[in-house]
Order: structure tokens, then sequence, then C-alpha cells
């Protein structure tokens, strides 16, 4: 049987176990593909620090995905040059590819998508979402038939293991972060991850396929983690919530504020801690599929690492070298409802405001007019004890849904108010649909 011939982009932690696994699993992935998968070459930067390739090693990365007798060539290098420049070349030449970039694919994918469908080849990228867990394709293929509401979850795991020790162990952020970074779970330079720009990136493409819209990073409301602070993590605990790095997509219907649409956002949110994604711990993502036939679906596991997102890596390989083998093709890009991304300013949502405010006489009158007169609907207030100052106080604000774009104009007015020493939070309160504690 002639044999599917593999060239890989890369060889850092994902791509070192997907050599690994090449060999190891070798008569197994013949058996499953109904052909030999052989990788036939390696481009990499620093050719000494992979002296286990041997002769597959080249630093021509170019020559390498353009060689007549490459049929499928596997990224794993990661940002956007020069691994759009390599990709498109080989589509362009009408070689498939199985990438695990995320961010390439929340940049460019539609250049990609179009690329392969001009030449009839694959473009395959279950490992940019969530590590070994299948979900990019559920969603293009088993839940086809379907029409989704709603993808929402954990997709960032640097973000949850850090959020999950400062609730276990009362820990500031920077130590939480200190602690995620001695034991590998954070880069040198965390900001992908803690910025949200990670979780940002797989939002956009969740959205594409769930929504059948092309849906960019840009497109995606982005805030990270750096200003939840422990304080935080103990208000959501007296409220019976626990606070996590949500990706949210949803379809949303026609309403007064424009037409169906689609709002996709990243940011911390308190949820019950009675929702399974509050069980969610450590460096492990969990997804939330919603769709009016199927109802709720839940993905959990391992979203990061590099044998579980190598899994993921070989599962699309076996998928292309099939249709390779067979003569079939893979799903194509399916964009053909092209719904308008709703801004976030006119998205309801509720909200947990802390401030700290003069103690004195009047003072929550006042605030709570500001709510008021801006349309914010208070569900409870209170005070939670001394500021930080003998003649301060803590009143917390907990709001019914309200506009993103009233609820920051209250804020800033309330910022400026002389009887306001300081706006210390404003979180969002998400139940995601799932029956639990009352917030």
């Amino acid at each position: 049987m002639k044999p599917v011939r593999v060239a890989m982009l890369g060889c850092g932690t994902v791509g070192g176990e997907v050599v690994r696994l090449l060999r190891e699993q070798a008569d197994e992935l013949t058996a499953r593909a109904g052909a030999p998968v052989e990788l036939v070459g390696v481009a990499v930067r620093r050719p000494h620090k992979h002296p286990e390739l041997g002769d597959l090693i080249t630093t021509d990365a170019t020559g390498l995905v353009t060689r007549e007798d490459v049929d499928v060539v596997v990224e794993v290098i990661g940002g956007i040059e020069p691994a759009r420049t390599l990709l498109l070349e080989a589509l362009k030449a009408g070689k498939s590819v199985v990438t695990a970039n995320k961010a390439l694919l929340a940049e460019d994918g539609p250049a990609l998508a179009e690329a392969a469908d001009a030449t009839g080849a694959d473009l395959y990228y279950e490992a940019a979402v969530a590590g070994a867990i299948p979900l990019v394709r559920p969603l293009r293929e088993s839940l086809a038939g379907d029409r989704i509401t709603r993808v929402a979850g954990i997709v960032n795991g640097t973000t949850n293991f850090i959020l999950s020790a400062m609730t276990a162990s009362g820990a500031s952020y920077a130590d939480a972060l200190e602690e995620a970074t001695r034991l590998g779970y954070a880069e040198a330079d965390p900001s992908a991850d803690v910025d949200g720009y990670d979780a940002a990136s797989k939002a956009a493409i969740l959205a594409s396929l769930a929504f059948h819209t092309r849906v960019a990073s840009a497109d995606v409301h982005c805030e990270g983690i750096r200003a939840v602070a422990a304080a935080d993590i103990a208000a959501a605990t007296g409220m019976g919530c626990v606070i996590k790095l949500l990706a949210i997509c949803e379809r949303t219907a026609a309403d007064s504020s424009g037409p169906e649409s689609v709002s996709v956002r990243v940011y911390p949110a308190m949820i019950p801690d009675t929702h399974p994604l509050a069980s969610v711990d450590g460096a492990f993502n969990a997804v939330f599929v919603e769709a009016e036939a199927a109802g709720q679906l839940m993905f959990y596991g391992q979203g990061a690492g590099g044998a579980p997102t190598a899994s993921a890596v070989l599962g699309d390989l076996v998928a292309v070298a099939r249709n390779r083998v067979l003569g079939g093709r893979g799903p194509r890009e399916s964009a053909y409802a092209s719904l308008p991304v709703r801004p976030i300013g006119t998205l309801p949502t509720r909200y947990h405001v802390s401030l700290e405010v003069a103690d004195r006489a009047g003072v929550l009158s006042t605030i709570t007019g500001e709510f008021a007169r801006h349309g914010v609907s208070i569900a409870a207030a209170r005070q939670t004890g001394e500021g930080n100052g003998s003649e301060s106080a803590r009143i917390v604000v907990v709001t019914h849904k309200a506009p993103e774009a009233a609820l920051a104009a209250t804020v800033d007015v309330l910022a400026g108010l002389d009887v306001v020493h300081g706006v210390h939070s404003v979180l969002r309160v998400e139940d995601l649909g799932r029956k639990g504690a009352a917030v």
C-alpha cells in the first residue's frame, strides 16, 4: 500500500510527542488509516537540539512543505508567521494540513479554508482548541444537523490553575501565578494566558464552527484575570460562587438592539458552585455545548500539554490519511449564516460591584440612586465591613441583568463621586443556563 507521507513543522513539546507516537504506534496507525503513515521530514530552527531525528531534520521549511512526495503537513510551531505562509504554500500545492495553531486560525482561518477548497485539500485543527478534548469534530460533524445556541466553558488551563489555587488556599494572584510558573503551567511571559488572548482565539474558532459565521479574534471581547484579587474570591465564596475565566459564545435572537447575531466574549465571572464547571480545577478544561435538539453536552479533559495535544494531532492525521487513501474529503468551512457579531455594550449581564465608600449617612442611597439613574436594577446591596480606613466602609452591589454599556457608565460616575474612595472590582455573574444555588 502506498504510504501517506507526512512533513512536520516544529518539534517542541507537542511535536516531540507526535514523533514518538508515530514511531511507537506505527502498525496500529497503518491499520486505522488504511496505509502506512510515514514521517519524511521535520523542519526546525535549531537542529542541534534534535539529534534523535537523524536524517529527517531540515531547516528548509519551505522546501519541505513543497516537496512533491509530501502528502500532509503537520504544523506545531505556533504563531502567525512563518506558519501562515508555509501552510498557504502547502495548501496551494494540494497538500492537506493538520495544525494546532489557534492564533493563526482565529486571525486568518478563512484564508486557509479558501486555499484548501481551491485544491481539494483537507484542513484539520482539533488540537487548536482544547488539547485532547474532542470538540472541533463534534461541532463540525456530530452536531451538523442541529442548531447550536451556546458554547461556553473553561478553555485555558493556566488561568484555571491560578484561579483554582486562589480559591483553595486564599492565595493572591501573584502567589498563584508564581506557583503556576514553578510547576510549568505558566510560561515565563504568561500574557497570552492571563490576559485572555489564548482563550479569545479559541472562542473565535468555536463561534465560527458553532454558528456558521466567520468570527476572528478581533471580534472577541477579551478580559484577563490580572485584576482578580483574593477579596473577589472570598466574595464569590460568600455568594455560593466560584470565579472562572469563561469563553462564552452565544447565538442571540433579533431584538430591539438589532438583528439575529452572535456574541463572543472572554472574561472572569462568578458562577454558582453547583454548576458542573465550578468543580473543574487545576489545568483541566471543560466546555458546555447547548443545541436545540441535543440539549446540553459537556466536554471535559486535559486542554493542553505535549501528549494530550499530540493525541488530537494524531487523530486528525489518521482522518486525513483515510481521506487520502479512500479518495474522500473532510468537512469544508461552513460560513453560510454570516451573522453579525453583537457589540459587548448591548449584552445584558448581571454584575457584582465592590466599592469603598465614606462611612456616613446617605451614602448608600447616593450609590443606589446612580444605578437607578442609569437604568441598572439592583438585586442586592449590602455593607460587608470596614474599608481600609476607620472612616470608610465596603459596599457590594449585585445587579439584575443590565447592558454592559449602562453598567460601565454607572461605574464611571461612581468612581468620580466624592463619597466613593475606590471601585475595587466589577465582576460579571453568569448562571450559564444551569439550575443551581441562587446568586
